[in-house]
């Protein structure tokens, strides 16, 4: 529906899963109204790159932006959700152009994708054989003006990557990354896209709260 807000982020706890060895969620209540305190007052520690999240090129480039120096307009504004052909849920597999579930003749018409691939499951379960993205496609959408690139997995490349080609050629590109969307109930089409970091200063990601609203199906 027009005009309709869509919640693309997973609910975040300390059952919530991350990369093997970074830090899950944890809360520590400081004040606590139940036990007869003034107010309720939390401490939270965490990874910043935690459920829905947005990468700085400081994550993944010697001398890159941090996440307090990344444009703003790049978070926010209208995206096209395209999902892939097939997923591939058994191994951790590579996904090009000719893999995302658009018209043969397709090329994006906004500055900002997003990428269904239905291959990582439950948010609170580590799955590390989710699909990841072939560096030629981060060049294919730099060269067609996409400026964004979000996708539903916990990262572009594959979770035993070390040489993180994926993540390289955004940096060269400087194409901006978020991971960890929930796009499952998404229909694919055009929407407003509002995933704002935090201003964290020298931080190298920050958690979002993503959200879509409808603009429509995408020009034929």
């Amino acid at each position: 529906m027009r005009g309709e807000i869509i919640d693309i982020s997973p609910r975040v706890s300390s059952r919530t899963a991350v990369f093997p060895g970074d830090a899950p969620l944890s809360r520590e209540v400081l004040f606590d109204m139940t036990r007869g305190d003034a107010i309720t007052l939390s401490t939270l520690r965490t990874t910043v790159h935690l459920g829905s999240h947005a990468d700085a090129p400081s994550h993944y480039g010697r001398d890159g932006r941090t996440i307090d120096q990344q444009p703003l307009e790049l978070y926010w504004g209208a995206c096209d959700v395209v999902r892939v052909r097939a997923n591939r849920p058994s191994a951790c597999a590579r996904i090009g152009h000719g893999d995302l579930d658009v018209p043969e003749d397709w090329t994006p018409s906004v500055p900002r994708i997003l990428i269904a691939t239905g291959s990582c499951g439950d948010p609170c379960v580590w799955n590390p054989m989710f699909t990841a993205l072939e560096p030629a496609l981060v060049d294919w959408l730099a060269d067609r003006g996409v400026r964004l690139v979000g996708i539903d997995t916990p990262s572009v490349d594959c979770a035993d990557s070390k040489e993180l080609p994926a993540h390289a050629r955004f940096f060269a590109r400087d194409v901006a990354i978020i991971e960890g969307l929930v796009l499952d109930a998404v229909s694919p089409g055009l929407y407003e896209l509002c995933a704002l970091p935090l201003n964290l200063e020298r931080f190298d990601a920050s958690p979002i709260r993503a959200a879509l609203r409808s603009l429509g199906d995408r020009p034929r």
